[in-house]
Parts: C-alpha cells; structure tokens; sequence
C-alpha cells in the first residue's frame, strides 16, 4: 500500500520504476523453490505493506490529489485487511 496523487501518469511512473527495479525474470534464486514471483517481493520491499494515515474529524487526512492504493505484485490472492486506529 502507498499514498500518492491520483495522477494516472505518475501511476503508470511508478509502475515502470518498479519493473526496472525488479523486473519479471527466471534468475532469483527464490524461483529454485518452485516459485515463480520473486520480484514480486522485491517490489512489495520497495512499497511496503502498510501506510499511517491521519484521521481528522471522522475523514482521511490526505492532501488535494492523493489516495491510498494498494499494489498488488503478484495476482489477485485473498487477502485480509486490518485497519487499526490508534488515538482519542
């Protein structure tokens, strides 16, 4: 998961970076244990897997333009979301 603009160019940026990064190839050692998405955890290292957020008088406290997305690297696999709120 990130925040960032809702800008579909910068998405698509960001997305690019990450293939150059960590491209979709045979040779990561990870692959010899039968699986085939280890860049699929590079890019999860490279994201992260949680954002903090504030919350102001009941609402996200996001800037003008920016969301919360969540990346997924590698296929739609069930998921699970936990939403915790630390605070008064």
């Amino acid at each position: 998961m990130y925040v960032n603009d809702a800008e579909d160019g910068l998405i698509a940026d960001i997305e690019e970076w990450l293939e150059k990064l960590a491209p979709f190839c045979a040779d990561y050692r990870h692959h010899r244990t039968g699986e085939t998405n280890g860049d699929s955890h590079l890019k999860n290292l490279l994201i992260g897997h949680q954002v903090i957020v504030p919350v102001t008088n009941g609402k996200l406290d996001l800037g003008p333009w920016q969301q919360v997305y969540y990346a997924e690297f590698d296929g739609q696999r069930r998921k699970k979301v936990l939403i915790k709120a630390i605070g008064e």
